[in-house]
């Protein structure tokens, strides 16, 4: 037996936290002291274990980790040196769950600053005393946050699954050893590994029909997303595209949008904003939807059909851009409809890619038609937007059926 193995052997743990990272050594200090006294508060008759699932960080992550005092026991694991990625680290996790026997896993981002005791009572609670398989975050957010979950994951997810599951890409949830088994068994691509992991886990736990529900965690306040956006854009969507389309026989027919149980924290109202309080400059959202349309203008007119490209070309030559939320569930279920007619893994990407000038356009049209509202008005929108993406639904199923070729 190596090291290693007796290391783990003597742990054992019926509730784990873990917190996957990278070059997070300024702020999981502050996560762990939070996650300590939760643990220690909420599941004093459990046996824990909080573990730091790292992307080998060279700034020191380890050791801040290991050296923050707890109550607790701490568990350091990491992959390979140069081997990143979020998904790794889940599953890093998922394996060690497995090793441990676990009952359940909560998993709390690196570089939260809003995280309280609270958060680990309202997640492990919902495995540990109610049995749900998968609990999914509810956040209190600004009606400008999180725009890939407002005008993707969480409408297709509403009206393709038929589940109204708010935040599945929200990177703060708890789960089932059953349900980590399961993922492990799934077909893994290189963007699942990545930022793909979280809508990942969500789309299996429902299309397999695990118990789910969603609890309240309040604000979430963390490190800004803007400079991973990029990579974090092409491969949330990429994942979230394959295995809807390599799970449609499960939804395809479904007609129905069921509620889930929510316990936790009561949702509010946010805090109303400007929009350079949470960095949004309009001209450059604008100018960038511009570029990049003219830039892959060929490539969108493959994909789309004539009659709406016509109509968003001449938005985005007279800078009058104002995609309505039908025409935005056209769009997405055109490209949906598109990657799915592509065997390549790079042709998927690219697709992927030719996307982006739209959201951003359907981005900067639903702040333009929000400006003036309230979040709650502004949320009542965005549920109205996924409503309108489950009616179009028929529209998705015709195009899936047809037998187009990928130019």
């Amino acid at each position: 037996m190596t090291q290693e193995q007796k290391k783990l052997q003597g742990l054992g743990a019926d509730l784990i936290v873990g917190i996957p990272s990278y070059c997070e050594a300024d702020s999981i200090r502050y996560v762990v002291e939070q996650v300590d006294k939760g643990l220690t508060k909420y599941f004093p008759n459990h046996k824990t274990l909080i573990v730091n699932c790292d992307n080998d960080s060279p700034d020191g992550t380890r050791r801040v980790f290991l050296e923050t005092p707890t109550n607790n026991q701490k568990y350091y694991v990491s992959t390979p040196p140069g081997l990143k990625g979020k998904g790794r680290n889940f599953y890093n996790l998922f394996l060690l769950t497995q090793k441990l026997g676990a009952k359940g896993v909560i998993v709390v981002d690196a570089d939260l600053t809003s995280i309280t005791p609270e958060w680990i009572k309202h997640l492990g609670g919902q495995v540990m005393e109610r049995e749900y398989d998968f609990v999914s975050p509810l956040y209190l957010r600004h009606k400008y946050d999180g725009t890939i979950t407002n005008h993707l994951v969480y409408p297709l997810v509403f009206s393709l699954l038929g589940k109204n599951i708010r935040q599945p890409i929200g990177g703060d949830f708890a789960f089932s050893t059953k349900l980590a088994s399961h993922w492990l068994s799934q077909e893994w691509k290189e963007s699942t590994h990545m930022y793909g992991i979280d809508n990942f886990m969500t789309l299996h736990a429902l299309i397999a029909d695990f118990k789910v529900c969603q609890t309240g965690l309040g604000s979430k306040d963390h490190k800004p997303s803007a400079p991973k956006l990029g990579p974090m854009f092409l491969q949330v969507i990429d994942t979230l595209f394959e295995n809807l389309l390599r799970n449609q026989e499960d939804w395809e027919k479904s007609t129905v949008t069921e509620e889930t149980q929510r316990y936790g924290i009561q949702m509010s109202t946010p805090k109303e904003l400007s929009l350079e309080d949470i960095g949004i400059d309009l001209e450059a959202m604008e100018k960038n939807a511009t570029t990049l349309f003219t830039d892959y203008k060929l490539g969108i007119q493959q994909i789309l059909s004539p009659d709406l490209f016509e109509e968003l070309q001449k938005m985005f030559i007279e800078k009058e851009i104002s995609i309505s939320e039908s025409q935005w569930a056209m769009i997405v279920y055109d490209f949906l409809a598109s990657f799915s007619m592509s065997t390549e893994e790079d042709d998927k990407l690219r697709i992927v890619e030719l996307l982006k000038p739209l959201y951003f356009g359907r981005s900067l049209s639903f702040i333009n038609q929000t400006i003036n509202l309230g979040c709650e008005e502004a949320e009542r929108l965005i549920l109205r937007q996924a409503q309108i993406f489950r009616e179009l639904k028929p529209y998705l199923i015709n195009k899936l059926s047809q037998k187009r070729v990928l130019i």
